[in-house]
């Protein structure tokens, strides 16, 4: 028996709707569900550590029951610094039948993790937010931001005002509809219902300041919610908690790591507020860990790979014909 392996392209991947933040939403809230019945599987992360300086490759593999019945491994190559113009980050997911453990696909899966976690903050929005939001203010004007900024002109077209903040003003020239905020302290300091911290911020740029009664700060950098701040709010709301609290970078799990935040004082997590309903009081001010799923990853990818299937598109690879194998 002969295996084809099909490969997508990041132009191949949009086409078929993996940049599309509206289908990430629906196929994440599928997998909360199938987490909440055993039917989605997701072993630890491993990394190693590439030959430039800061570079690690992660392995984080999933397996997605229900309608996706696939297994898989997202392999994403950070490169904080290197030698070309491509991104900092090169992400590939490998997706396998789950029964037959044959593989179907390779996919370039940049825009598939941009796309499910902005669907992932979108949630916490709707979900996790004391106050109904009117007013955003978004951190950031990197790939996840553009990709935040896109979810809320999609998903929450009735938003009053979105304010924007970059570290570097000239990334943000080329926006539109938005309000240009060039003070942090200050933009903190308005009445935002939600802030959305999308950086690359290797130290907390969110301090206790930003942190007021109906507001939600959701967290999808890595460290730029500061310990004080976390203190500060009165829910803390996760993804999920797993492994992963013992090594990520990301604040909430530094502070667990530091012996200053109990896994105990985690109030809800994504299960509990799409299955469960957890909901704030109006007067809560809640912080959003987000760590990123790769159960979304494999979810999102074989939903789009069966679309790839289904219009032949992408590249056929043969894999295994006519190989004898000796044991």
């Amino acid at each position: 028996m002969d295996a084809l392996l099909r490969v997508l392209d990041e132009a191949t991947v949009a086409q078929l709707g993996g940049n599309d933040i509206a289908l990430a939403l629906e196929d994440v809230k599928a997998v909360i569900r199938l987490m909440r019945l055993g039917e989605a599987q997701m072993p630890a992360e491993n990394h190693i550590d590439l030959g430039t300086p800061l570079g690690k490759a992660y392995a984080l593999p999933a397996r997605v029951g229900g309608s996706y019945n696939v297994a898989g491994v997202k392999w994403t190559a950070h490169r904080p610094q290197r030698p070309d113009a491509l991104p900092a980050a090169l992400a590939l997911t490998l997706i396998n039948d789950a029964q037959s453990g044959l593989p179907r696909g390779l996919l370039a899966s940049g825009a598939l993790t941009a796309a499910r976690t902005a669907a992932v903050s979108a949630l916490a929005l709707q979900l996790a937010a004391p106050q109904p939001v009117k007013r955003v203010l978004l951190l950031g004007a990197g790939l996840h931001a553009q990709t935040h900024l896109r979810m809320l002109h999609q998903l929450f077209p009735q938003l009053e005002q979105i304010g924007v903040w970059n570290r570097s003003g000239e990334k943000l020239t080329a926006l539109h509809d938005v309000q240009i905020e060039s003070n942090l302290p200050l933009a903190l300091a308005q009445p935002y219902d939600a802030v959305l911290t999308c950086t690359s911020a290797a130290q907390p740029i969110v301090d206790a300041a930003a942190v007021r009664p109906g507001r939600i700060i959701v967290q999808v950098g890595y460290h730029e919610v500061s310990f004080a701040a976390i203190h500060a709010s009165s829910k803390v709301v996760v993804d999920a908690w797993g492994d992963f609290a013992q090594r990520s970078a990301k604040s909430l799990f530094q502070m667990f790591r530091a012996g200053e935040f109990r896994e105990q004082d985690v109030a809800a997590d994504l299960c509990a507020l799409l299955v469960d309903g957890w909901r704030p009081a109006a007067d809560d001010s809640v912080y959003f860990s987000s760590f990123g799923l790769n159960v979304f990853d494999i979810a999102l990818a074989a939903r789009v790979l069966q679309a790839a299937e289904y219009n032949a598109l992408g590249t056929l690879q043969s894999l295994f014909s006519g190989v004898q194998h000796d044991h």
